[in-house]
């Protein structure tokens, strides 16, 4: 990859490799999402906190996504790690930093009774994102789901 020169509008480079990945971010915050953005948005958080409680062995609580400081800690915190799991920053001292900074994360995260447990709060995470009014996407066409009656009451049996 060459890195344009201060001015050079790399946007508008004919030789420029259009096979090179765009990294695009979420917003550090759901507030402004379209209803299945915010979903969308959600589900990558969950993934995110599910992985940094197991990595980083951080406590989180039950019910971190109603508390908008333990939310914004998170989804900053998963934004900052991505950067670097993905590659796109590449600064060890930018890395220690971030371990370092692990405590002072977790201070924010201590409120709330509970120990965060994916498999129990599934439920209620996801009765929060619809009370939301968050969208879950639509499954793509000919996909059922599981127990889900046929339209029309059709059968579906052979």
């Amino acid at each position: 990859m060459t890195w344009p020169e201060p001015g050079e509008d790399r946007w508008e480079d004919p030789d420029r490799d259009q096979d090179e990945l765009v990294s695009v971010h979420w917003p550090l915050h759901w507030r402004g999402l379209y209803p299945r953005e915010r979903w969308l948005w959600f589900e990558q958080l969950w993934s995110d906190v599910c992985m940094l409680r197991d990595r980083y062995r951080l406590s989180i609580r039950s019910g971190w996504w109603e508390n908008e400081i333990q939310l914004e800690a998170l989804a900053a915190l998963g934004a900052w790690v991505s950067r670097y799991d993905s590659g796109e920053w590449d600064d060890p001292p930018g890395k220690l930093a971030l371990l370092y900074d692990l405590e002072r994360v977790s201070a924010l995260l201590r409120d709330g009774v509970d120990p965060f447990h994916p498999e129990r709060d599934r439920a209620a995470f996801v009765r929060y994102l619809i009370e939301l009014g968050s969208q879950p996407p639509t499954a793509p066409e000919g996909w059922e789901q599981p127990g889900a009656q046929p339209p029309n009451g059709a059968s579906s049996a052979p």
